[in-house]
This record gives C-alpha cells, sequence and structure tokens, in this order.
C-alpha cells in the first residue's frame, strides 16, 4: 500500500512502531500498548482519520475536600481541537463547564465550555485549570496568565495554601423584576432585581436563599446565562446560588464568574473590600475575595479528583489545512514519544 505523499514521513513512523512490538518479546510492551498498536495499525490502513488521545482532569474547585466545590473537567492540549469536537467533549463529560487551554508564549489560551455552548466566562474552571498547571504541568512560577477570547486575560496566584484569581468587575445594574422570574424563583418574596449577564436577585436572609425551590423549565426560557440569588450571610459576609438550566446546568454548586457581579454589589452594601462568600448547593463552597475597583479576587482551593485519557477519532477531510497540519504534527509526536519509549523498555529487557 502507498501513502499519500503529504502522509509518508507519518506512515513511515506509524509503520516502525507495531513492527518494533511485534518483533519484542517483552509482553509488557505490548500489553500497555495494545489499544496504541491497535490505533496507529488502524491508522495506516485509514489514512484520512486521526486517532489520538488527550490527557483529561477532573478536579474539585473553591473547596478544600474531595466531593465539594464545584467539579470541572479540564483537557490540556498541545493544539485547539475543532469546535464541535471541543463542544462534544464537553456534552459527554456533562459537567458544568469542561476547560481546553494550549501554551501561548509564556502563559495559556483559555476556553470553556458547558454541556451546551461555549461561554464567556468561568471560574471553577480557571480555578481547576490553574491547579492543574501548578500540581501536575511542572509550571515554575508562582502566577499564570490565561487569555481567553471574551473576558481578556485572567492571572491566577499561587499562595500556597490557596490560589487567587484577578477578575474583571461586573457590577450588577438596578432593573424592574421581570414578568414571572420571582414565581420561578419560589414562594420567597425577592428584595431588588438586577441584572449584568445573568439576572441578579438579592432576598432578605440567607433561609430565602436556602429555602428556594426554583422552576427550572421556566428558568431556561429567560434572556439570560442564569440567575444569580443572593442575601446576607450568618457566618459569611453574603451567601448566594446560581442556576442555569438554559445552558445544561440546573444548579451550578459554585460560580467564580457570579462573583464578579456579588463581590462589587455586596462591597457597597457592606462599606468593606475584604469579604468572605459561602455558595449554599449541595456541594457547598468557599470563598475568599476583595473588591479592587474595575477588577476582583478571588481566593479559593482546589483538589483533583481523577486523570485519566480521552480517546478520539477524527476525520482529516472535515478540519481546516491548519488543523489538519497540527493534527498530524501532535500524532507524529506522540508516535515518536511512544516509539522511543518502548524501545527503552526493550533494551531495559534484555
Amino acid at each position: 500500500m502507498k501513502p499519500p505523499a503529504n502522509h509518508r514521513g507519518l506512515f513511515c513512523v506509524l509503520i516502525f512502531l507495531p513492527l518494533h512490538l511485534k518483533k519484542c518479546y517483552f509482553k509488557p510492551i505490548f500489553k500497555v500498548y495494545s489499544v496504541d498498536v491497535l490505533i496507529i495499525k488502524r491508522y495506516i490502513y485509514r489514512p484520512d482519520i486521526i486517532f489520538m488521545t488527550i490527557p483529561i482532569y477532573q478536579v474539585d474547585a473553591f473547596t478544600n475536600r474531595l466531593f465539594g466545590g464545584n467539579p470541572a473537567a479540564i483537557c490540556p492540549l498541545t493544539e485547539w481541537l475543532p469546535d464541535e469536537m471541543m463542544q462534544k467533549i464537553a456534552a459527554e463529560n456533562n459537567l458544568a463547564e469542561t476547560a481546553f487551554f494550549v501554551r501561548n508564549n509564556d502563559g495559556y489560551k483559555l476556553r470553556w465550555f458547558t454541556p451546551a455552548y461555549e461561554i464567556d466566562l468561568c471560574g471553577h474552571a480557571t480555578l481547576a485549570s490553574a491547579h492543574v498547571i501548578f500540581t501536575e504541568l511542572g509550571h515554575k512560577s508562582d502566577i499564570i496568565n490565561f487569555e481567553t477570547v471574551k473576558a481578556g486575560t485572567l492571572t491566577i496566584k499561587n499562595d500556597g495554601d490557596k490560589y487567587t484569581m484577578d477578575f474583571p468587575s461586573r457590577p450588577p445594574i438596578p432593573i424592574e423584576m421581570p414578568n414571572g422570574l420571582a414565581e420561578a424563583l419560589g414562594e420567597k418574596t425577592p428584595s431588588s432585581a438586577y441584572r449584568s449577564r445573568d439576572y441578579f436577585i438579592v432576598y432578605q436572609s440567607e433561609d430565602d436563599i436556602v429555602e428556594i425551590t426554583p422552576d427550572f423549565f421556566a428558568l431556561s426560557k429567560l434572556d439570560t446565562v442564569g440567575v444569580i440569588v443572593t442575601a446576607p450571610g450568618k457566618e459569611a459576609d453574603f451567601v448566594s446560588r446560581f442556576f442555569a438550566p438554559g445552558a445544561g446546568i440546573p444548579e451550578d454548586p459554585v460560580t467564580g464568574s457570579a462573583h464578579c457581579n456579588l463581590i462589587p454589589y455586596w462591597a457597597n452594601k457592606l462599606g468593606k473590600d475584604k469579604l468572605h462568600a459561602y455558595q449554599l448547593s449541595a456541594r457547598k463552597g468557599e470563598l475568599w475575595c476583595e473588591n479592587k475597583g474595575e477588577r476582583v479576587l478571588m481566593s479559593g482551593n482546589a483538589v483533583t479528583y481523577l486523570k485519566g485519557e480521552i480517546y478520539l477519532s477524527l476525520k482529516l477531510k472535515d478540519q481546516s489545512r491548519k488543523q489538519r497540519r497540527s493534527l498530524i504534527s501532535c500524532y507524529v509526536q506522540k508516535s515518536f514519544q511512544l516509539c522511543a519509549f518502548s524501545f527503552s523498555l526493550y533494551r531495559k529487557s534484555r
């Protein structure tokens, strides 16, 4: 079989590995890489398809214990996958957000996807991404800069026991209570209504927030991403919850982007810039916040829950020329790494 001219280099690399493994009698190599061998052999007969793996981590953000805070899936990439594929991965993960990032000079480019669509800003998945870079990818500096499409540059600092995120401030603007919104949030009567990206509804007490029983179907019909409900806290300066059924998130456990609204509102209301907050979902989350004028700081913990790999197949004919080049380049790099590692194991076994 003669490969297409533009695939000959890749074809030679991918031929070498299965032949090498076939001649190698060190069984653990074949056992460990049996899936990869099948993938590579299949590529030889299907040069129009790229088979590849990408790493995935799941991190609980804004908590110092497993099964608390807000879980986010994190996928480090060497090059962007097609948007459609990233959306499918987010839907398959079925978490509030899945974050993807690629290296960009001294920082990273970052994007977030809900199960339904790409979102403009996400706090907990940013915190989780920074946690993966600091703890899993060997980042040397104490600061990470994320470049985003709509939220600008987001800076995350490793403060030792917590991560501190520097986000844009988004003070909510007073509005009339939208028709049907109060009823969709239950029997409690709100004291006032505001809006930024999301509706921002203020109640009298923490008990009011706890007792809210939303009509998710009605909330899914609203013209915003979600609804923030908030009130003064008993053991914190303020408490909140966040609902976004239209984005595939009935209730978000802990919402960093909502605190871009909450921090300036409560800083002005309480006359103080340093604030302590709880989000009162079933998983609960805790944040230490600071109002800095046009920016807000949010600090919290994160815990790694799992790490693994996602197996993907991408049809080259469906990708742009740039995407095809990057996918093939990534695949060749992985194949060389696999060849080198298997050969080193083989030599040690002799």
